[in-house]
């Protein structure tokens, strides 16, 4: 959804008032529009790759702690508990195995969180109790959260009244409300349940919403019509715009990475051509081959003395790329800690 980001830094209108959308976006108007960010997922709804994915999968409900200004030597010791956890059977190494059941398991840590946070989503998009939600009840609650008065709005919907929405706005409309009628399984009432609103919120934890979301991606990327993917159309996503040197290196990076993804991971038979249904397996947080083949990808990174496993000194000398801080003095007193 480029037009959804584009919404938290532009401006509104309703039909009296002219009202400014703050730059920062609250948790509630989070929980009421579908993240484009979906934690635990390789790719995002727009189809750029989740640079954070390995992290999510590695920390897990653990990520939140790790940051610039987090203390170096708690940090460490932080990393080697995880490090205790994810080696199940204690021999001081971890193999792409026991990586994978790690990597499943905070997949479906997220799966839960994500359950929970529904749980209060929809609680709040369904102001009459009833356990269903209309689409005028979402799209009154979706326009008060960007700013438009919720009374009035609701009253104009009920009265069948042009809301004289501005171009923007109207498509993030138009899109939810097709994402919506996905989201109701059959038999169908225009009505979501909770189940229902969690697959809209959350399209991978519906097999028919995570193929739904693949046709959105493969729409906007396929440049041919053909229904599948080229690397040259896979890469065609601008990153930024590139203003100098430092910006040009980003994107030649940036376009590196989406080639490699392209080539060893998600064409599955190596044809060069991405199908819906390969790009439908490369999608589903659920895949076990798939999470053994991140696992692999994983050690590879880290793994230095080449016997592919990783040992605790392989990752507290990579805890950059596991957790997004470098630890100082990596391997000071770790034996004592460990």
């Amino acid at each position: 959804f480029p037009s959804v980001r584009r919404l938290q830094t532009g401006w509104l209108f309703n039909c009296r008032i002219f009202l400014p959308i703050m730059r920062t976006v609250d948790k509630d108007e989070n929980e009421i529009l579908p993240p484009d960010h979906l934690n635990g997922l390789k790719m995002e709804r727009d189809g750029h790759l989740n640079k954070d994915f390995h992290q999510e999968v590695f920390l897990g409900k653990d990520m939140e702690e790790f940051d610039e200004d987090s203390e170096p030597r708690r940090n460490r010791k932080k990393l080697i508990e995880i490090f205790t956890k994810v080696d199940a059977n204690k021999d001081r190494s971890v193999s792409a195995k026991e990586m994978q059941r790690w990597i499943m398991e905070k997949t479906e840590e997220h799966f839960l969180e994500a359950q929970t946070e529904n749980k209060n989503s929809f609680r709040a998009v369904d102001p009459d109790g009833d356990g269903h939600v209309t689409w005028d009840e979402y799209r009154v609650k979706f326009l008060a959260s960007k700013g438009f008065n919720e009374k009035e709005v609701a009253e104009k919907i009920k009265r069948n009244e042009d809301l004289k929405l501005d171009e923007e706005t109207q498509e993030v409309l138009e899109s939810l409300k097709d994402r919506w009628f996905q989201a109701d399984n059959h038999p169908t009432d225009q009505l979501l349940n909770e189940q229902e609103f969690l697959s809209f919120l959350h399209p991978e934890h519906s097999r028919g919403m995570l193929q739904y979301m693949v046709k959105e991606i493969v729409r906007d990327l396929d440049q041919d019509g053909d229904k599948k993917l080229t690397v040259s159309e896979f890469i065609s996503l601008p990153f930024g715009t590139v203003e100098n040197q430092h910006a040009q290196d980003v994107d030649d990076d940036w376009v590196k990475e989406r080639k490699k993804e392209f080539e060893e991971v998600i064409d599955a038979n190596r044809d060069g051509i991405v199908t819906m249904a390969e790009l439908e397996e490369y999608m589903d947080p659920m895949n076990e081959h798939n999470a053994l083949n991140e696992a692999k990808q994983m050690i590879a990174v880290a793994d230095e003395n080449q016997n592919r496993h990783l040992e605790l000194e392989e990752i507290l000398r990579y805890s950059e790329y596991f957790t997004g801080s470098k630890l100082m003095d990596y391997a000071r007193n770790v034996h004592e800690e460990f």
